[in-house]
């Protein structure tokens, strides 16, 4: 939430014609990652890695926004960096979450689903 507002607080100085455009767009795009990380947390495992995976898509859009506003010049070199280097750190952490959340899905028994146990009877998971 906090590379968020260092968005917000970053496009305040973009030229006015921007408003609607770029400004826009990143802190579209910045707002999303963390919207769409509360989102999923009150889902089950298959719903939330869905979740994780678009925020993975805001944080690569703002990535190339980012570099769209160097170039352009609204930012400079020096401000672009750190701001480059916490991006890539909260992407390689939603991968990783992503990951663990996918192979945890994948792992959990349906409920309601009969197994057989040991001694050859039929019982219920749950």
């Amino acid at each position: 939430m906090l590379f968020a507002l260092r968005v917000y607080r970053l496009t305040s100085l973009f030229p006015r014609e921007e408003l609607y455009t770029l400004t826009s767009q990143m802190r579209g795009s910045a707002a999303s990652v963390p919207t769409n990380i509360a989102e999923g947390c009150g889902s089950d495992g298959f719903d939330l890695a869905r979740f994780l995976q678009i925020a993975m898509r805001s944080a690569n859009e703002l990535d190339y926004q980012l570099i769209l506003a160097r170039d352009l010049g609204y930012i400079t070199e020096d401000a672009h960096l750190p701001l480059e280097s916490e991006l890539t750190e909260i992407k390689r952490i939603l991968n990783s979450l992503i990951t663990k959340v996918r192979r945890d899905a994948r792992s959990e028994k349906p409920r309601g689903q009969f197994r057989s146990s040991r001694a050859g009877r039929l019982t219920a998971n749950g």
